[in-house]
């Protein structure tokens, strides 16, 4: 079986995001990129997969700039067996990327994907439920144990009342949340033989897909800062806080 995971490279999660002069973008210069948090869970949820005997065969796709090689080295470091990186822009909106993942998706022939159910820079949580449209094929978003038999993705996935399972006929695809598994760490020796493992590279125009973009983004701005707390001397006090400056009561 063939497995196709999407990764993205993001700013690491560990990082106080700012924002540029000009409110028009977040602030990259001299910044920690790193794999994103739920693409990890994807690749490791992948590998997983080959270990168990269930799959033969992952390929790691990520779309952007050259620096997305790091990224894939980190995803071929865990386990993954090849790599294509798309050479693009960076910051496609999630309809591109999903056309772009498509025609790769047609090309391999891919029996899985497995996504992450989002990124946490732009925080979409739409380019697996678009790209199931585009391929048509079933899909089970929020998964939080995935399993493999007889042709089927029997998926857990999270809802607000609970959780749900569900069967899917493969070929099929996976978006990935933070329940699924808990990511390995690559080791030394895994990471120089990364280096040797394959690293295709080709463009959008190779793939016949526009990366012309209808979404535009207006202005980009940091959250308001959280006022101090204050301590309150009384419960009538308390109340009166809650009723005139929260607004939370009336």
């Amino acid at each position: 079986m063939k497995i196709l995971v999407s990764v993205k490279r993001v700013i690491d999660y560990n990082v106080k995001v700012r924002v540029n002069a000009d409110n028009t973008a977040v602030d990259l210069s001299n910044v920690k990129m790193s794999m994103n948090p739920f693409c990890e869970i994807a690749v490791e949820e992948a590998v997983r997969l080959k270990e168990k005997g269930v799959a033969s065969d992952i390929l790691v796709v990520s779309i952007g700039s050259q620096k997305c090689h790091e990224t894939l080295r980190t995803a071929l470091a865990l386990g993954a067996d090849r790599a294509l990186h798309i050479d693009a822009e960076d910051g496609l909106d999630s309809l591109v990327v999903a056309k772009l993942l498509a025609k790769v998706a047609e090309e391999e022939s891919p029996d899985l994907m497995i996504l992450g159910k989002q990124s946490i820079d732009s925080d979409n949580n739409q380019t697996g439920q678009m790209l199931a449209a585009l391929l048509d094929l079933p899909q089970a978003t929020f998964a939080s144990n995935l399993d493999i038999a007889n042709n089927e993705a029997i998926v857990t996935r999270e809802i607000d009342g609970g959780l749900q399972t569900l069967s899917l006929q493969l070929p099929a695809i996976v978006t990935t949340d933070l329940r699924l598994n808990e990511p390995r760490f690559a080791s030394l020796p895994n990471i120089m033989k990364a280096k040797k493992k394959p690293l295709e590279t080709k463009t959008p125009m190779e793939l016949g897909v526009s990366t012309t973009s209808n979404l535009k983004i207006v202005s980009v701005t940091p959250p308001p800062e959280r006022s101090a707390g204050v301590k309150v001397d009384s419960i009538e006090e308390l109340v009166e806080k809650l009723k005139s400056e929260a607004g939370v009561i009336s």
